[in-house]
């Protein structure tokens, strides 16, 4: 971390000893101790906050574009069966004007009904069906 040889300890040990006296000197060595091994906590600490948040931002980057990824392909594949159901739509109404001929007229109409579509109907003598019927006899 610091770029300090031996013999720059020496030196600060020597300070030290001169400064503080040898009577302190331990219980201060052991203070500065706890100092630097909380401060070394500290700072591994907020690294590993920052590599998480990254980690997390890295997280959130890939989620927002797995979504887009899902709405482009949920939007093409409604729009495909939307193409479908109206290609579907088109042809089942070409086959239903197709399979509706136009209405003919019988060919033993006269010409008026014919017209007309036969829309008249011929009118039917009942009684002379019912004798035509009573007449006959069984065989």
């Amino acid at each position: 971390m610091f770029d300090i040889g031996f013999s720059e300890l020496m030196v600060i040990a020597v300070v030290a000893l001169i400064v503080i006296g040898p009577e302190r000197l331990p219980k201060v060595a052991r203070t500065m101790g706890h100092l630097f091994g909380r401060m070394q906590r500290y700072v591994n600490d907020v690294k590993a906050d920052i590599t998480r948040e990254m980690q997390l931002e890295e997280l959130r980057k890939l989620q927002s574009e797995m979504e887009e990824a899902a709405r482009s392909i949920e939007h093409g594949v409604s729009k495909e069966v939307r193409d479908a159901e109206e290609e579907l739509d088109k042809i089942s109404r070409e086959a239903a004007v197709d399979a509706a001929p136009a209405p003919a007229a019988p060919a033993h109409l006269p010409a008026e009904q014919a017209k007309d579509g036969g829309s008249e109907q011929l009118p039917l003598d009942l009684d002379h069906a019912n004798t035509a019927a009573s007449d006959r006899k069984p065989a």
